[in-house]
Formats: structure tokens, C-alpha cells, sequence
């Protein structure tokens, strides 16, 4: 992470930027808050790893802002900025997220204050009451009270060096209930040296036609700062309002990944980067082709299913099927494709025939340094291969470890390690109080020599990870490096109930790279243990330690 600009102004001396700095160099800027805001919709969870993954995927993507979290509110938002340290971000800048002071307290001696600080993140995105009745009866302050919060907490990071992004929440309901009062929160977070302030939808119930109005009243109030928007979905309008305020003058877009959020969401990033760039001509992202990678890769990542009807992201945007609509977009795409599939990384898909090969297939085998002659055998060896493994229930898009060992087995780049010939799982539970009892036994062969290895474990499948990797220590040592440190598990087509097919997402890590490895079966044991040998299985490839 670039935190040039914290070491050199951390004494808050001359070195300070101007508070508009950060907006001069693009006319429009994405602000992420997957992360943060994302994870207060209902079933979207986010380990500490996932956090981190995702935050090393938005800025590859080219996202200018990262919002990783309150490091206030909990322990893993805590340890995430910890560990957040450690990344390598070449584009975007990771922001803390916070309030401002609490009312009657001095803003050096609010503890929540000092946290943002520790997070030691570049930028400082704080948030503060523009609705006077939220001041009055939620805060119960005074006004005079509430615009001093904001102006000092502003100021304060300002002087530690701190971009400071000022979140004006509840900001449309407050100006309708009281432009003069809403106004004025805005010009304290100005006076204290704002960098952006956000103009946010906080209910989700504004109308574009309002956004438009009130976005332009900002803009001829405060024409010195820049303004940005946070929209929340409530009314089905979150994308459409964020549209609506950049044709106003408002040059930061706030929004989630796949659109989520609390309640029914927030702006759809997914959905609101392509019509900017395709529609506005309005460039935010360098290769927007990696668009639709990236939103399954989130979708996977949190464990949730991809929203197949999902606009120019999901299986059937570009769907077509039957009559004289499949007949005309064979002809000219465009009579009923409104962009180019692949230019947000998807493809179109003619429902009646023949499902169409993959090609960022042979992209990301490229991008793997394993390339692929498009049109050879081997291509299409590989396409079908994946093509197979997908309607079987397979998913890659967080599972590029498995992948990666696909596309080297079709080329010919791939030593087995070994050779499985049997293994075993049992499980015992005692009535008299015993602890239960997890054993795991594995017969294989490495290089010709038989192994039988046995391990006890806190599960079933922590058993078989214990047995496999006792098994080939001796072998390869090196394996000892490699642990797993995150399991998912996704039920497909639950209709079988408990027959249904599992799918089994594992991530590993050597200690400097993560890669994630995926199995399937109608058996979660089995789909375990091939997403397990797939984790292992790559590491050893990639060491070139396989045995000949």
C-alpha cells in the first residue's frame, strides 16, 4: 500500500495537500464500499482473508477507493487494517471509515477518532447528520453542536495527514426537511478541509428528478468542493439516481460490488461502471472487460449464488432463445444486444443450441503464463473441458488454483504427484459423553511406493487433510508450508435435498500466495478431498517438486 503521503505529512506541517487534490487528475472517481457497507446486507459475510482478497481484486480492477471497514466496530475490521499493511496496492487507496466526534467530547480524546487514525490508512471517510431531526432527537444535541462535530473531526485528520471524505448521511431527506440546516453540515465539513463531500441517500427514497435538483443546489452553494453520491436501492433507483447526480456535477460514485448492501442494497458498481463507460463515455476503469470476473469472484468469495438475470454481468444478459430472436442475432448481434458481451468479460449465449465456447478461458491462461493457440486442439481440448465441469457444477471464477491445473494436465505441463488408491472416513459418537471420534485413512503410491498413512482429526475432512498430508511429508517436505485457511460449502440444486450436488471451495497459502481449488460431488467427502489434492496438488506443480 502507498502510504507516501501519511509518512510525509504526518506532522501535519505545510506538507498538506490542498483539500480538492484528489480530484483533479480523473473526471470521475469509484469509491467501493463492498467491504464495509456490503457486508450490512443480510447473508453477505466476509472473513478477515476474504477482505483482504477482494481488496486485492478491486485494485487490480482499477477502483480508486477501498472503504475496508470501521476499525471501531468490531475486532476483524480491527485486524483487517492490521493486515491490510502488508498489501500491495498499486491503484486504489484504502480508506477507514468512522463518525465524527460524539457531541460534548473534544475531538483528541474520542477513542472511535483515534482508531481511524491507528488504521493508518491514507484516507478517512467519516460520516455526519445533514437531518436536523436525526440531530435533535437521535444525537440530542444542538445544531451549532453538530456542525462543530463535523468541522472538528474533519480538521483533526486533515492535520494528521489524513484525505478526508465527508459522508454526509441522510443528506436528501435532511435538505427536503431543512435546505438551510443540511447546507450548513456541508459547509462545516468543508471548512474543515474536505476533500469530497458525499451527498448520501441514506433511505433509498429519493427520486432522480430530486437528486438532480438538490445536486445542483450543492454544486452552486459549495462550488469549490467536489461532491459525491451514495445511493441506497430501496426504491430500485440506486443506479439510476448515481447517474442522475454525475450529470449534476458529482465526480465520486459510491457503491458495492454485485449491489450489495443493507436492506435491498446499494448502488450496483456492476451495473453503474459499464453505463458509464459505455454509455457516457465517461473512462473509470482500464479494463472493463474483467467486469464480470470480478463480480463472481465476489459472489463466491462471500458464499452467496451469482444473480444469473443480473445486467451485463449475469448467464442471461446476453441470453437469447428461440424464434425470431436467435435468428437475427446470428445475423447482427446488435439487433438485440444493446453492447458487445464481451466487452464487460461476458458472452452471449444462444439458449437453443450448443452452449458457446469460454474464451477468457484462454485469457486467464495467458494471464497464467500457460498460453494457448486459439483454435488449436489444445484450446479446444480445454474449453471443453471446462465447458463439461461447469454444467456439472463446477465454478472457477474463486477457484483459479484448479483451473490453473485444468489448462497445465490438457497442455501437457503436469507431473502426478501421486497416485490414490483408496481412502477411508469414519465417524463415532458416543452416548456416555466420550468425545466424538473423526479418523481418516489414505492408501496411495508416490513414485511406485505404497503409503498407508491414518489421522485423527476435529472433522471429517480435517482428518483426510491430516492423512494426505502424512502421507506425502516424506515425500515433500515442502508441503509443510501450505495450510488451509478457508472452507466454503454451496449446496447446487437443492431440490435434491440431500442428495444435491455440493460444491467445495477451499483457499490455501504457502505464507506469500493464496489460490483457491474447488471439488463437486453428490458426496461432500468426496468434493472435499479433490478440492483438498487440488490445493496441494498446485503447490507442488508450481514448485516443480513432482516426481517424474
Amino acid at each position: 500500500m502507498n502510504c507516501c503521503f501519511l509518512q510525509s505529512c504526518e506532522s501535519g506541517g505545510g506538507c498538506l495537500r490542498s483539500r480538492s487534490h484528489v480530484m483533479t487528475d480523473k473526471p470521475l472517481f469509484l469509491y467501493d464500499t463492498t467491504l464495509r457497507d456490503g457486508t450490512q446486507g443480510e447473508g453477505f459475510q466476509l472473513s478477515g482473508l476474504d477482505k483482504l482478497r477482494i481488496a486485492t481484486r478491486l485494485d487490480e480492477f482499477g477502483v480508486d477507493y477501498i472503504e475496508g471497514g470501521w476499525p471501531g466496530s468490531n475486532p476483524k475490521d480491527i485486524e483487517f487494517f492490521q493486515e491490510a499493511k502488508k498489501l500491495d496496492l498499486k491503484h486504489a487507496k484504502l480508506a477507514a471509515f468512522g463518525s465524527t466526534r460524539r457531541a460534548n467530547l473534544a475531538v483528541d480524546q474520542d477513542p472511535q477518532v483515534q482508531l481511524l487514525l491507528d488504521a493508518e490508512t491514507p484516507v478517512v471517510t467519516i460520516f455526519g447528520k445533514s437531518w436536523e431531526m436525526q440531530v435533535t432527537e437521535v444525537l440530542r444535541t444542538t445544531v451549532e453542536e453538530n456542525r462543530a462535530m463535523i468541522r472538528d473531526t474533519v480538521e483533526h485528520l486533515v492535520k494528521h495527514g489524513r484525505e478526508v471524505i465527508y459522508d454526509a448521511e441522510h443528506f436528501f431527506d435532511g435538505y427536503k426537511d431543512g435546505a438551510e440546516h443540511a447546507l450548513g453540515t456541508l459547509q462545516a465539513a468543508a471548512d474543515g478541509g474536505a476533500s469530497c463531500l458525499v451527498l448520501c441517500d441514506t433511505n433509498g427514497g429519493t427520486l432522480p428528478s430530486e437528486i438532480m435538483q438538490i445536486c445542483q443546489a450543492v454544486r452552486k452553494h459549495l462550488p469549490n468542493t467536489p461532491i459525491g453520491i451514495h445511493t441506497h436501492n430501496d426504491c430500485e433507483l440506486a443506479v439510476a439516481n448515481a447517474i442522475v447526480a454525475v450529470k449534476a456535477g458529482a465526480i465520486q460514485i459510491q457503491g458495492t460490488v454485485n449491489g450489495y448492501g443493507e436492506r435491498t442494497g446499494n448502488c450496483n458498481l456492476t451495473s453503474v461502471i459499464p453505463i458509464l463507460q459505455l454509455k457516457m463515455g465517461i473512462t473509470v476503469v482500464p479494463h472493463l472487460e474483467k467486469l464480470r470476473d470480478l463480480s463472481y469472484f465476489v459472489d463466491d468469495v462471500s458464499n452467496n449464488p451469482h444473480f444469473a438475470r443480473a445486467p451485463f454481468v449475469g448467464s442471461t444478459a446476453f441470453a437469447h432463445k428461440g424464434g425470431m430472436h436467435v435468428n437475427a442475432v446470428q445475423k447482427i448481434a446488435r439487433s438485440y444486444e444493446h453492447i458487445v458481451p464481451t466487452s464487460v468479460g461476458n458472452e452471449q449465449n444462444i439458449l437453443v443450441s450448443e452452449l458457446s465456447g469460454q474464451s477468457n478461458i484462454l485469457i486467464k491462461a495467458e494471464e497464467l503464463g500457460l498460453p494457448v493457440e486459439k483454435g488449436s486442439a489444445q484450446a479446444n481440448a480445454i474449453l471443453n473441458h471446462v465447458k463439461q465441469l461447469e454444467n456439472a457444477g463446477y465454478s472457477f471464477e474463486a477457484a483459479g488454483g484448479s483451473l490453473e491445473l485444468l489448462i497445465r494436465r490438457e497442455l501437457g505441463d503436469y507431473q502426478k504427484p501421486f497416485v490414490l488408491n483408496e481412502y477411508h472416513t469414519s465417524f463415532r459418537q458416543y452416548s456416555d459423553g466420550h468425545p466424538p471420534v473423526c479418523e481418516a485413512t489414505v492408501k496411495l503410491s508416490v513414485d511406485n511406493t505404497p503409503v498407508l498413512a491414518i489421522a485423527a482429526g476435529r472433522g471429517v475432512v480435517n482428518s483426510l487433510d491430516l492423512a494426505l498430508r502424512k502421507a506425502l511429508l516424506p515425500f515433500y517436505p515442502e508441503i509443510s508450508q501450505v495450510s488451509l485457511v478457508d472452507y466454503k460449502v454451496r449446496i447446487i440444486d437443492g431440490h435434491d435435498a440431500t442428495a444435491s450436488k455440493t460444491r467445495v471451495l477451499i483457499v490455501s497459502t504457502d505464507g506469500e500466495n493464496n489460490w483457491g481449488t474447488v471439488g463437486v460431488s453428490e458426496n461432500i467427502i468426496e468434493a472435499s478431498w479433490l478440492a483438498l489434492v487440488d490445493g496441494i496438488d498446485l503447490f507442488l506443480q508450481r514448485s516443480g517438486m513432482t516426481n517424474s
